[in-house]
C-alpha cells in the first residue's frame, strides 16, 4: 500500500470547517502497520487544533487521535500483530526513542514526540489523523483492542480515557478509599468518574450547575455532587478531597477548587485550556497541596486502560455519527450537547 491515495476530512483554515480531502499515505516501513480506520472519537483538542487555538496549525489538517481499526498490512519486522487484528492509535505516533522519557516508557513527554496529526513525521511529511480511511503507524505506537470491547466503545479510551487514567494510576493497589473530585462532566470527566469508581474511590462530581446531578449520581454512579457556584456547598466541602481531576478544557479560576483539597491533596490538570489559569499559592503552601500537569498517557498506560476497561466490564457513553455530520457534532460539542463522546463511524461513512 505504499503511496496509496486515501480520503479524509480536513480543515483548510482556522474556521475549523471539515470537508473531503485526498492525500497519499507515507511509505510503509518494516516496522509499520497499515490500518483500515473503522471508528474515530472526537475530542475537544481536535476543535482547538482545527481552529489554531493551541499552537501553530498546519493546514490542511486531518484530525482524529482516538482511532480504532483493522490491520490490513504489516511491515516485514512486525511480529506483534496479524492481519485482521483490531488495533488502536492514540495521540502520538512517534518519539526519539532515546531520551529519559522514552527510556522510562513515558514517550508522551519526549520533546521530539510526533503527534498523530498536526505533526511532522521523520520523513518530513505531515501527519494526518483518524478522520481518514487508512493510516500507517509504527508498531510501537499501536495498541491491541481486547476482544470484549466493541470498537466504538474502545475509541474514547485512546485519548480521553488514558488522559484520565494516567494520573490516577499512582493510586492503583493502594488499598485506600480515597475521596476523589472530578471537575467537569464531559467526555473526559465521565470516563474519570468510571475509572475512579472502579478503583474503589469515593467520587464527588463538581460542576458549575445542578443540571448534571441526576446523570452523575444515577447513571454514572458518583457518590456526591457539588455545585461550584454554590458558596455554601463549597464551604461545607472544604478540605474534604484527596485529589481533584480537573478535566475542564477552557479557562476557569482554580482557587476555589484548591480550597476543597485536604492536606497534601493533589489537583491534576488534564484539560487543555487555551488560556493561562490563575491561582494564589498561599493555600498550596500552608496545606502542602500540589498542582500537577498530566499529558495523555504512555503506550503502556494506553494498553492498560483498554485492558482495565474490559476487565471491569465498563462502558463508554458515546453517540455514533457519520462523517457528514462532524461539523454539526463539533458545534454540539462546543455547547456541551453530547452524552458524552462523539465517535465517527469512519468505515460506514461516505468520505468523498
Amino acid at each position: 500500500m505504499e503511496g496509496r491515495s486515501v480520503v479524509g476530512w480536513a480543515a483548510r483554515d482556522a474556521s475549523g470547517i471539515l470537508s473531503p480531502y485526498s492525500f497519499t499515505l507515507r511509505k510503509t516501513g518494516p516496522e509499520d502497520v497499515v490500518i483500515k480506520v473503522l471508528y474515530c472519537g472526537m475530542d475537544h483538542t481536535d476543535l482547538h487544533q482545527m481552529r489554531d487555538e493551541l499552537h501553530l496549525t498546519n493546514y490542511p489538517l486531518v484530525p482524529g487521535h482516538e482511532v480504532v481499526g483493522e490491520v490490513l498490512e504489516l511491515g516485514s519486522e512486525v511480529k506483534k500483530y496479524r492481519i485482521g487484528d483490531m488495533v488502536g492509535v492514540g495521540c502520538i505516533v512517534g518519539s526519539c526513542g532515546s531520551c529519559i522519557s522514552c527510556n522510562s516508557n513515558k514517550e508522551q513527554y519526549c520533546n521530539n514526540r510526533i503527534l498523530t496529526y498536526n505533526g511532522i513525521y521523520k520523513d518530513g511529511r505531515p501527519t494526518h489523523g483518524g478522520f481518514s480511511s487508512h493510516m500507517v503507524v509504527h508498531q510501537k505506537f499501536v495498541v491491541s483492542i481486547p476482544e470484549t470491547l466493541s470498537p466504538e466503545q474502545a475509541a474514547p479510551l485512546l485519548c480521553a480515557g488514558v488522559t484520565a487514567f494516567s494520573p490516577l494510576r499512582e493510586f492503583m493497589g493502594s488499598g485506600k478509599v480515597l475521596n476523589a473530585g472530578i471537575l467537569g462532566l464531559g467526555g473526559v470527566g465521565h470516563l474519570g468518574v468510571k475509572i475512579a469508581k472502579a478503583m474503589g474511590h469515593h467520587v464527588t462530581v463538581i460542576s458549575t450547575s445542578d443540571k448534571k446531578r441526576e446523570e452523575a449520581l444515577q447513571h454514572l454512579g458518583a457518590d456526591a455532587f457539588l455545585v461550584s457556584s454554590n458558596a455554601t456547598q463549597m464551604e461545607e466541602a472544604a478540605y474534604t478531597l484527596d485529589y481533584i481531576l480537573d478535566t475542564v478544557p477552557a479557562f476557569h479560576p482554580l482557587q476555589s477548587y484548591i480550597s476543597l483539597l485536604n492536606f497534601e491533596g493533589k489537583l491534576f490538570l488534564i484539560g487543555a485550556s487555551p488560556k493561562p489559569l490563575e491561582f494564589n499559592a498561599t493555600e498550596l503552601n500552608i496545606g502542602k497541596k500540589t498542582i500537577s500537569g498530566s499529558f495523555i498517557g504512555s503506550m503502556e498506560e494506553t494498553q492498560e486502560i483498554l485492558d482495565f476497561w474490559a476487565e471491569k466490564n465498563l462502558t463508554s457513553m458515546v453517540e455514533v455519527v457519520e462523517m457528514d455530520y462532524v461539523n454539526k457534532a463539533f458545534e454540539r460539542m462546543e455547547r456541551n450537547d453530547v452524552r458524552y463522546r462523539f465517535v465517527v463511524d469512519v468505515a460506514g461513512s461516505n468520505l468523498d
